[in-house]
């Protein structure tokens, strides 16, 4: 199949925050993204992060959490109780996002890392929808991409440890869109960056 042939991948940089480790027992409390660049055989071309974004707050679907883990995002699980969008109803939103961004391309998620997002993101996309516009597999983890750029190990790789043009100068504020902003601007720098050359 020549490269002519093959879609584009329209990278979508996806942020979630939840009130413990897994879903089910926990809950997704919120869903941001970001659309972060297309890539097609001419190469990746980068997006506006803040251009076309999604955010939803969802409402807990367990009476369980971590209390450590809901007070990393600050949000309230009694409002969101009261207020939070359906789980169904926000996961449906968010998939006709991802399908209207990304007409003509092929949706990649990516994340820093993506391994946590991913879990949460395509169990309440299965759970809740029966389907993922990403598939089962169409998830790019940043962490590992710059591990493989830079000639390390994966678990010697931290946001610390990178050079700092390659990272936002947004804050890390654990909110979930403006988070997915944020990881966008990296994911592309990353995208953009040669490697580490050797000395």
């Amino acid at each position: 199949m020549s490269a002519r042939r093959v879609k584009p991948s329209l990278y979508i940089s996806v942020d979630i925050e939840a009130d413990g480790p897994i879903p089910g027992p926990y809950s997704m409390l919120s869903l941001g993204a970001a659309v972060a660049g297309v890539q097609d055989g001419g190469g990746f071309t980068a997006a506006d992060p803040e251009e076309r974004t999604f955010y939803r707050e969802l409402r807990p679907i367990s009476e369980e959490f971590v209390p450590e883990a809901l007070a990393v995002s600050g949000l309230d699980r009694a409002r969101l109780t009261a207020e939070g969008a359906e789980a169904a109803v926000a996961l449906a939103e968010f998939t006709a996002w991802v399908r209207e961004v990304s007409a003509g391309a092929q949706p990649v998620m990516c994340g820093y890392p993506a391994a946590y997002d991913w879990t949460f993101l395509y169990w309440y996309l299965i759970r809740f929808t029966g389907s993922s516009p990403f598939g089962h597999s169409g998830c790019l983890d940043m962490k590992t991409l710059y591990a493989t750029k830079a000639g390390l190990p994966l678990r010697a790789v931290a946001k610390g440890t990178m050079p700092r043009e390659l990272l936002s100068r947004r804050r890390h504020t654990h909110h979930a869109l403006d988070d997915a902003i944020e990881q966008a601007e990296l994911f592309a720098n990353l995208m953009k960056w040669p490697g580490a050359t050797l000395s």
